[in-house]
């Protein structure tokens, strides 16, 4: 712009002189000749200065920050918007909380389910199937193929289907729930061994029957996640799953087979890292539809895994759980630790771990003490551990456990009431009676094989011993009238006296889905 409006100038400077002045007359003309070069000489000077200029203003753009340059340009040219206003640099992202427990594989441990991923997932929903037939048999030979003192068989000689079960997690927006269904022998035997379904109306037995996990509830972002669900939920105390697919072996010892499977109530998951998880409880009881009495069950869970090759579990429980007895009160602790000692995935034995739990709780007051018992007030109490060692072979294809455990519970209190004609937990029976103090040792020994062809399917064999102080277990007579069930459940038939025996030894096939 300075250059031509220079140029204007100067030719219209030298150009507007009167007429004459052009004239080329006579000496004027030299004059004027000269006069003119002296111009151009001058107007050369102004363009190289401009020139100068130029380069300058180039250099200077080249030298600062786009941003700048670009100011710099839409301030030499104003009549245009050449550039938008500089942008705000952008928020920091903010970090996002770990997943607890996500930072190793725990498909390993018993307990835990060892699929990776689910066929039947979706945004909103992740569905779920549980299949599990077994075939079991019982070297006794019961005649009426019944088998007691067990949470998981029941039936000998026969194939049953234990539990066969349909259902899935739903999760959306922080909204979560889960609904599980239980059908098979598990619809009938779990409720069973429930009596707080005597207290009141409404049949809670029937109501909860088909149902094996059913809960909703809220997932809150803070820490490393919160959440608060009501419902029936697994407890977990004793450590293995209330499904066999999720264990390292069929029929659990009695620290976990005795212990509760499920709770009715409210838990708050609270995850203040990705390794440790604290669970608060308020129960209806100890496995209980309802209440036994009017003090709810409280109980907490800390689940503590530092590393991909240890997980530490500690439950623990107090409640009023004698039906009509309200100042009879159980505590109870289960802890355990397992440990992942050896993992080499390109070796035929691949990986091994073990598992130790131990149990301990009495009840007291309401007629009983949980210790230095009296005739008037006899020790009432629980003592028992398990232990296992499980093997993995061929990437996972193959895998074989040992273990076993012992028990001793003076009153019976935790121990299972076999169906002596019909008999529930409600009902007892004459025949295997459960008052303050009455003597329970017991212990077993299993091995298991399993086939693991793919991640969701298991075919497995299993050999258990089972042993007892009194009798217990169903011999060869059965524990079933000779007509049938006869009169009340679990009451008293003249002439008929359960075959009681004091070893059981039995092998288990079983095939395991879950989808």
């Amino acid at each position: 712009m300075k250059l031509s409006l220079t140029l204007f100038l100067g030719i219209t400077l030298s150009c507007a002189l009167p007429p004459r002045s052009c004239a080329a007359d006579g000496g004027s003309a030299k004059g004027s000749e000269d006069a003119i070069l002296s111009k151009i000489d001058q107007l050369q000077g102004q363009l190289d200065e401009l020139r100068q200029e130029l380069a300058a203003l180039r250099n200077q753009r080249s030298a600062v920050p786009p941003a700048t340059a670009a100011a710099t340009f839409a301030e030499a040219a104003p009549v245009q918007n050449l550039v938008s206003e500089p942008q705000q640099p952008a928020a920091p992202e903010k970090k996002t909380a770990a997943e607890p427990f996500a930072f190793a594989d725990f498909t390993w441990l018993t307990g835990n389910a060892r699929t990776k991923e689910s066929p039947l997932d979706s945004k909103v929903f992740t569905g779920e199937v549980r299949v599990d037939v077994d075939y079991v048999a019982d070297l006794n030979r019961p005649a009426d193929h019944t088998i007691g003192g067990s949470s998981e068989i029941f039936r000998s000689n026969e194939v049953q289907v234990t539990q066969m079960g349909v259902g899935g997690d739903f999760h959306y927006a922080n909204v979560r729930g889960r609904l599980m269904t239980q059908f098979g022998m598990y619809s009938f035997t779990t409720p069973r061994n429930d009596a707080s379904p005597a207290r009141g109306q409404w049949n809670l037995d029937g109501a909860y029957r088909y149902i094996s996990e059913a809960y909703g509830g809220y997932h809150i972002n803070k820490l490393h996640g919160i959440n608060i669900d009501a419902g029936i939920f697994m407890s977990y105390v004793g450590l293995f799953s209330y499904y066999q697919f999720d264990n390292w072996a069929y029929q659990p010892s009695y620290v976990s087979s005795n212990t509760p499977w499920f709770f009715n109530g409210l838990r708050i998951q609270i995850f203040p890292s990705d390794k440790l998880k604290i669970e608060p409880w308020i129960v209806n009881g100890w496995q209980s539809y309802g209440k036994f009495n009017k003090a709810p069950g409280l109980g907490m869970q800390i689940l503590y895994r530092p590393t991909g090759a240890l997980s530490i579990l500690s439950n623990n429980y107090w409640g009023t759980d004698t039906l009509g007895n309200p100042d009879r009160k159980r505590i109870h602790t289960d802890d355990s630790v397992q440990v992942k000692y050896y993992d080499k995935p390109d070796k035929g034995l691949d990986k091994g771990a073990f598992t130790f739990t131990f149990d301990a709780g009495c009840e007291y007051g309401g007629g009983v003490s949980c210790k230095g018992g009296t005739p008037a007030s006899p020790s009432q109490y629980f003592l028992g551990f398990m232990a296992y060692n499980r093997f993995w072979f061929h990437k996972d294809l193959f895998g074989f456990t040992l273990g076993g455990g012992a028990i001793t519970n003076p009153g019976r209190y935790l121990v299972l009431i076999p169906p002596i004609n019909g008999a529930t937990a409600f009902s007892g029976t004459p025949y295997f009676t459960a008052n303050p103090g009455d003597p329970y040792k017991a212990w077993d020994a299993s091995a298991t094989f399993d086939y693991m062809p793919t991640q969701f399917l298991t075919f497995r064999w299993e050999a258990n011993h089972r042993a007892s102080n009194v009798p217990y277990f169903s011999g060869q007579g059965g524990i079933t009238p000779p007509g049938g069930n006869t009169g009340a459940p679990g009451s008293f038939v003249q002439g008929f006296f359960p075959d009681l025996r004091k070893r059981e030894n039995r092998f288990t096939f079983a095939i395991l889905v879950k989808l």
